[in-house]
């Protein structure tokens, strides 16, 4: 299938138009259209080559919303005209004691991602969602449920399932105290998600600027993070916190925040950390751990739960002509909402 999208062809270029061809269509593979995108910090540090491993040229975007064009013969799951999604992975072994445990992220053989991955059959690179057309493996498409947005639900695919699994592995519940470190995509997913499973969510920056912002997704407070006497109040105040800062940074000031056995998780920072201190770690069992996204059906368990409980993503719609003017945006941070790409304009941006 040939396809158009836009793509980076090396570090230092903005993305331009590209037009490629997607893979034949196999037996198990679902054909989709993309309607909507969502811009992830990752598809920008891929863009950039930030963590060494991207291979060019390179179409990002891997929270994807679109709708079935075409099944193959073996697909029994989904039809044409289906409105589906897909995440930050395409394939995976699906045979390893992960894979069957749900868990196809941390796959034995390794987990083929959306964009900048080696499909596990050709060989060839895979290619985002910043393109009119994908074809993906039926295992790893997602129904969206009816009551989602389509046009706002795409961050859902990487921003709600990055913060959802770690709330979900630390059993997050009612009665919970879970503070949120950042206020951005990751962020303020976290706090509505948090919030809808009945914790006492607060969120944690270093200004108070953005308090009723916070308040309004479910907050019940916001700590600012620069405030000595006010962190030192909240010493030993909450059970997990979601650390979503994408930056390196030194995680030791908030481990005090941490009760007995209290963890704090880092979603968003891929890379080196800051030099950091044990005794706060051993002075109270605490611990720091990370956590990538969730697998299959753990996503789908989040579209389903964002729908039932009405949680959509803030979201800046823009057209695919203005991706490399939201990437710049991203560089400079304190974005309290997550870009989405009107794939619909991708065409007419070509003219």
């Amino acid at each position: 299938m040939k396809t158009v999208g836009y793509a980076a062809h090396d570090s230092e270029k903005p993305l331009e138009p590209y037009h490629f061809e997607r893979r034949a269509l196999r037996d198990e593979d679902v054909s989709i259209e993309i309607l909507y995108c969502g811009v992830c910090h990752s598809d920008l540090h891929t863009a950039e080559n930030d963590w060494g491993w991207t291979q060019y040229p390179v179409v990002p975007g891997h929270e994807i919303v679109g709708r079935v064009l075409e099944v193959g013969s073996g697909v029994t799951k989904y039809k044409v005209g289906d409105n589906v999604a897909v995440g930050c992975m395409v394939d995976s072994c699906l045979s390893c004691d992960q894979c069957h445990h749900g868990e196809e992220q941390f796959c034995r053989e390794g987990m083929v991602g959306t964009y900048s991955g080696q499909d596990r059959i050709s060989g060839e690179l895979t290619q985002g969602g910043y393109s009119k057309h994908i074809v993906v493996r039926e295992e790893f498409v997602l129904s969206v449920p009816k009551g989602l947005d389509l046009a706002k639900c795409a961050p859902i695919l990487c921003a709600g399932i990055t913060t959802y699994s770690p709330l979900r592995t630390w059993n997050v519940g009612p009665g919970s105290r879970v503070g949120v470190i950042g206020l951005g995509g990751l962020g303020h997913m976290a706090i509505k998600i948090a919030a809808a499973m009945g914790a006492h969510v607060t969120a944690i920056s270093r200004s108070d600027k953005k308090k009723q912002q916070v308040l309004s997704y479910g907050a019940k407070d916001l700590l600012v993070s620069s405030d000595e006497a006010a962190m030192q109040a909240h010493a030993n105040q909450f059970d997990v916190i979601i650390n979503t800062i994408p930056v390196k940074h030194d995680f030791t000031p908030y481990i005090p925040l941490l009760d007995i056995d209290g963890t704090q998780v880092l979603v968003g920072q891929v890379g080196e950390l800051a030099e950091s201190n044990s005794v706060p770690l051993l002075m109270g069992r605490r611990r720091v751990a990370g956590s990538l996204i969730g697998g299959i059906a753990q996503t789908q368990e989040i579209l389903d739960f964002c729908a039932l409980h009405n949680i959509l993503p803030e979201v800046e719609m823009i057209n695919m002509d203005q991706i490399n003017d939201a990437f710049d945006k991203l560089k400079q941070g304190d974005m309290a909402s997550r870009f989405v790409i009107d794939m619909s304009s991708l065409e007419v941006s070509l003219v």
